[in-house]
């Protein structure tokens, strides 16, 4: 059984399957919160989003595309073109290129408005030194660890840079709901037309949540795991 308030649902639009709609709150609610609430985009910033085929990472790439803003990510070489079909204008593998050189040379030296991270410590640097002036990086998670071993501070005063921290299961119960309600109004039509859609990487019975787990520890999903029971 899943319990939840009830100001906290919206309807499921009719051309979703349950699995779908089960594949939308998380990942929607965080990317809308990170990019309209938080950095406040604006139409025709450009957008850096890290772990772009991720859940949140295809959710997001999608409400860039829907706010008509420009966005880029990095991924996985066998993932790109997943993100560039959602919508991405570029995608860099993070495995082997420098993503704050990259963006610079397509940039021509700007940066980029907004970064959306998960990664945490090892990219701090490197996304103080792809944003542009007055960029407001997000920080969603921290994989990669909490302690940068080196950091120039520079570039927040000289950039006039904002760093925003933010977790939503802290959130409190009507900040939860005043961001489903805004979500709902704003994007729900949007996923009754087609423009909007959870990208599912697969479906799998909740007793099988050990393998599901090990996929996504592994890289190896492209949007969300969704665990079915029954």
């Amino acid at each position: 059984m899943c319990v939840t308030h009830e100001d906290m649902v919206f309807r499921l639009p009719e051309k979703l399957s349950f699995e779908e709609g089960a594949a939308i709150p998380e990942v929607f609610l965080t990317a809308f919160q990170a990019l309209h609430w938080l950095a406040k985009i604006e139409t025709g910033e450009q957008v850096l989003i890290h772990a772009g085929a991720s859940g949140v990472g295809t959710a997001a790439i999608q409400l860039v595309q829907l706010h008509q803003a420009d966005c880029m990510v990095t991924a996985s070489a066998a993932k790109h073109a997943t993100c560039l079909a959602l919508g991405a204008s570029h995608a860099i593998d993070y495995k082997k290129d420098n993503f704050a050189e990259v963006v610079q040379e397509i940039t021509a030296g700007k940066g980029v408005n907004v970064i959306l991270d998960f990664i945490a410590a090892p990219y701090f640097q490197m996304n103080l030194d792809t944003l542009g002036v007055e960029g407001r990086l997000v920080m969603l998670s921290l994989i990669g660890g909490i302690k940068p071993k080196e950091v120039n501070l520079a570039p927040i005063l000289r950039k006039r840079l904002q760093i925003i921290g933010t977790t939503l299961r802290a959130r409190s119960l009507d900040y939860k709901i005043a961001l489903t309600k805004d979500l709902a109004t704003k994007c729900l039509p949007h996923f009754e037309s087609g423009q909007l859609k959870p990208i599912i990487d697969s479906i799998v019975p909740w007793t099988e949540v050990a393998a599901a787990h090990q996929r996504m520890e592994d890289n190896l999903n492209t949007g969300k795991i969704v665990l079915k029971v029954g």
